[in-house]
């Protein structure tokens, strides 16, 4: 985007002589392509150092995708086949099924932020052991750094592993909060992955609910 710093110059000296003093400038836009710069450079640093071990047995990474300046991350598990495939998160069964209940509550994909705790695929779509978690985790945790969320969505057991660092029955604990351990200002929610949803029918309702109070939190932040 082009400055015209003329017309700026001709509009702060305009204003002064009606009696404005002094005069501060938010730009909101240039914090939103810094998050977005910052991302894209967190990503290419871990192409180039591939400390993640999944790497070797997958065709690479995916990384999370969505708006950088949204007050929620959903945090998933890692990629299936679908998403090694398009190198992106959620877009197989599970994906669709998350963005036909976001819509159903009134958020929309694209206004949120969503990645995985490993970022490419295991083999057989396996759960990633803790040893690949932990290879994965500074960069998920330096994800959330720069985003700056209000909330952090736990989907499913792996994720709330990966972000909590402990192991609950997610069938108790679901839409429960807890204080995100790296920074208390972010709250962590927990809930079904959507791939659990599909297989377990009669849990739907509860993941709806789950969602209408996920969208409760981001206004009460």
């Amino acid at each position: 985007m082009s400055i015209d710093i003329d017309k700026i110059s001709a509009t702060l000296e305009a204003l002064r002589e009606i009696g404005f003093g002094e005069i501060y400038v938010l730009r909101q836009e240039e914090k939103k392509d810094d998050k977005s710069l910052l991302l894209k450079q967190l990503y290419e640093r871990l192409e180039r150092e591939r400390k993640c071990v999944l790497y070797e047995s997958a065709s690479g990474y995916v990384f999370g995708e969505g708006d950088p300046n949204s007050p929620v991350v959903f945090v998933g598990e890692a990629p299936g086949e679908e998403e090694d495939k398009l190198k992106r998160p959620f877009v197989g069964r599970a994906g669709q099924y998350l963005n036909s209940k976001l819509e159903e509550v009134g958020l929309k994909r694209e206004r949120v932020y969503i990645t995985n705790v490993v970022k490419s695929r295991p083999p057989g779509n396996r759960p990633p052991t803790k040893e690949e978690m932990a290879s994965c985790l500074p960069y998920l945790r330096k994800e959330i750094e720069i985003i700056k969320p209000k909330l952090i969505v736990c989907l499913g057991s792996t994720a709330m592993k990966g972000i909590l660092g402990k192991e609950y029955p997610i069938t108790k604990y679901r839409g429960r909060t807890f204080p995100y351990p790296y920074e208390n200002s972010i709250k962590v929610f927990l809930t079904y992955h959507p791939a659990y949803v599909l297989r377990n029918p009669l849990s739907e309702r509860e993941f709806v609910e789950d969602l209408k109070t996920i969208l409760t939190l981001i206004s009460e932040a």
